[in-house]
């Protein structure tokens, strides 16, 4: 799947290492809800089964890759997908820093927007953000979404706990 200059591809054994690296980087893991590192062992048999469907497993991860360098830059997910209710949630990574702020999240996240919607036939996508991060809530508003609700407290830190904010999009076909 291509939009403008990215292109959201299907998990290849060599994202290995490089899964590997963002998957064990801790400070990612307070937005995925992981609290342990990751194995090469379990990494690879999550690759070896990313050939499954979307209504078999229930997700979806592809990763972002930018056309002209051919350079995997983050990673792009549906997970909860619910083909009865016809709704996901998505989260988006740009793991290189140096990539970050060039619009590349706004062209990964349209691109998969009308995938679900186009291609999966979904009602609606969700997604849930921390209050201390402003880039992603605006990042996902500037597409479309729209602020839901609010869940006080939801994620304990190492400072307190942080709110987290439900956002949502509906298909407007």
């Amino acid at each position: 799947m291509r939009f403008e200059k990215v292109n959201l591809r299907a998990l290849e054994p060599e994202d290995l290492e490089i899964l590997y690296e963002w998957e064990n980087n801790d400070s990612y893991w307070i937005i995925s809800n992981t609290v342990t590192p990751f194995s090469k062992y379990t990494l690879k048999r999550y690759l070896e089964n990313s050939h499954k469907n979307i209504y078999e497993t229930g997700q979806l991860r592809l990763m972002i890759e930018l056309i002209a360098e051919k350079k995997t830059i983050g990673t792009i997910d549906i997970f909860d997908f619910d083909p009865f209710h016809k709704r996901a949630g998505l989260g988006i990574l740009i793991a290189d820093e140096k990539e970050r702020k060039k619009g590349y999240a706004a062209m990964s996240l349209k691109c998969l927007i009308s995938y679900c919607f186009n291609t999966l036939q979904l009602h609606q996508i969700f997604c849930n953000i921390l209050s201390n991060n402003c880039e992603s809530m605006d990042l996902f508003k500037k597409v479309g979404f729209v602020q839901i609700g609010l869940k006080k407290d939801w994620i304990k830190t190492s400072d307190g706990y942080l709110d987290e904010h439900m956002f949502q999009l509906i298909n407007p076909k």
